[in-house]
């Protein structure tokens, strides 16, 4: 007795079933560790996408250090100072000192002649230095004038009454010493008071 269509249909659902429990219970690597069928490598690993215009892509660069700004109130080297200008005294002319230089009794009466100015830079050794301005005049002085001298017209450092006639001996033997006075002038105007400084020009 032959089997049916019902029967036939039967036994090809109970094959396929026995080849698909074959193939869960199988090996399971050899699909994964093998090629595939037609070549084609089976579960490829993804390779990082090329970037655009070939080649491979390239390692990234290690971030660059930062590197502190110069703080703009940070001190810096202190510049050289420009050099100052040459010393130049700005005093004013002095009324009552004078540079002797030489002495003259001519007219009939004794007469300094003198250098007006001033005191300015300071001379060799750093001591003040008296700057004459202007031309050579003559003062009279009177015979009685009341003179203080210290050197070198006398041996003392310290100030000594003199007569005028040993002022006027020395600076006829030392003209154009150019020592320093401070002196004052009578109405009539005689010098009267006469006293050397301690600088001279």
């Amino acid at each position: 007795m032959s089997r049916g269509p019902k029967a036939a249909a039967l036994a090809a659902l109970a094959l396929c079933a026995t080849l698909a429990l074959t193939g869960c219970n199988g090996d399971t690597d050899t699909g994964a560790a093998g090629p595939a069928p037609g070549g084609t490598p089976g579960a490829t690993p993804a390779l990082p996408s090329a970037p655009v215009g070939g080649g491979l892509p390239s390692p990234s660069k290690p971030a660059a250090k930062a590197t502190p700004a110069a703080s703009a109130t940070a001190p810096g080297k202190p510049k050289p100072s420009a050099p100052g200008p040459a010393c130049a005294s700005k005093m004013p002319i002095s009324p009552n000192e004078i540079a002797v230089y030489r002495y003259t009794p001519e007219g009939g009466f004794a007469s300094l002649i003198v250098r007006h100015g001033h005191w300015g830079c300071p001379g060799p050794g750093g001591a003040a230095h008296f700057e004459t301005v202007g031309e050579e005049t003559f003062i009279p002085i009177a015979d009685d004038a009341k003179i203080t001298a210290l050197k070198p017209i006398v041996a003392s450092s310290v100030s000594k009454p003199i007569t005028l006639h040993e002022l006027t001996e020395w600076i006829i033997a030392h003209p154009d010493s150019g020592l320093v006075f401070h002196y004052n002038v009578r109405k009539s105007g005689e010098i009267e008071t006469l006293g050397q400084e301690e600088y001279t020009v």
